[in-house]
């Protein structure tokens, strides 16, 4: 029997999407404001998003955000699919949970330890901050988010499946791409949207390994808040928050295209 919700509970989830939904909106209320505070609002106008899209350097900083954010999900995807295929496969219960547990530690490290660490490790190798430098500390933090995405889906699929293709004479590969890829592809994706989430929206480890004449929109936004009040940072951040948004849609809408039979086993 389903447990109805009381008016208190309802009451209490209310405040809760208040407080966290509300400075969002005042926020993206004030991007519209005529004046230059957000203490007043004078009038509706849309001149701080024309100024924004005049701005032809904050088009390349948004650029140069989405192609680290897609590239370091994308590579991160395919090393934490099979980041996770090594732990399931593990034969040793005392390996599988060491493995698990040296991912989760990544995963609950402070990012100003992981951005101090990489600073030091490209310093180190010689490496040129920049570009180059901050691929891949996205890299490297997404791929334990990827990891505990896929790793569910792979441990709650049943190994009958993979037995009984191997009774019906499909090779190691057929099996990994026909049963293992298909079931586990909710969990991909899940994974690969978190991954490009936390690369796009990441400040810490980022500030650490960017150098000059580079940038992304986290670091691009701290500068301009430093310099004082704007509302070119509410437009920019409004802009932010329907990407934000719309991303939710698509991975709601894929996620619902990838559940074929009950389980994502693709039909032959």
């Amino acid at each position: 029997m389903d447990k109805k919700i009381t008016p208190l509970s309802k009451l209490f989830l209310a405040i809760i999407f208040f407080i966290l939904y509300a400075p969002i909106f005042f926020l993206i209320f004030y991007s519209f404001n005529s004046g230059d505070t957000m203490y007043d609002f004078e009038g509706f106008s849309l001149d701080w998003y024309r100024e924004l899209f005049q701005d032809t350097r904050l088009f390349i900083i948004v650029l140069n955000t989405i192609v680290i954010a897609l590239l370091s999900a994308l590579i991160a995807t395919i090393i934490g699919v099979l980041g996770a295929l090594v732990i399931y496969l593990a034969k040793k219960s005392q390996t599988k949970n060491t493995l698990i547990s040296l991912n989760n530690i990544l995963i609950v490290s402070p990012d100003v330890i992981i951005g101090a660490s990489f600073l030091i490790l490209f310093t180190m190798a010689g490496i040129k901050l920049g570009f180059y430098s901050v691929l891949m500390s996205h890299i490297a933090f997404s791929i334990p988010i990827v990891v505990l995405m896929v790793l569910p889906k792979l441990l709650e699929m049943s190994p009958s499946l993979i037995d009984a293709a191997r009774d019906l004479g499909a090779g190691r590969w057929n099996i990994f791409t026909k049963v293992i890829i298909p079931y586990i592809t909710p969990g991909i994706w899940a994974g690969f949207f978190m991954a490009l989430t936390y690369s796009f929206d990441d400040f810490a480890v980022t500030f650490f390994v960017t150098g000059n004449g580079f940038s992304t929109l986290s670091v691009e936004i701290y500068s301009l808040a430093r310099r004082g009040i704007s509302l070119n940072i509410n437009a920019l951040s409004a802009l932010l928050f329907l990407f934000t948004m719309l991303l939710v849609v698509i991975y709601y809408f894929i996620t619902r295209a990838s559940k074929v039979n009950g389980m994502g086993v693709r039909k032959r």
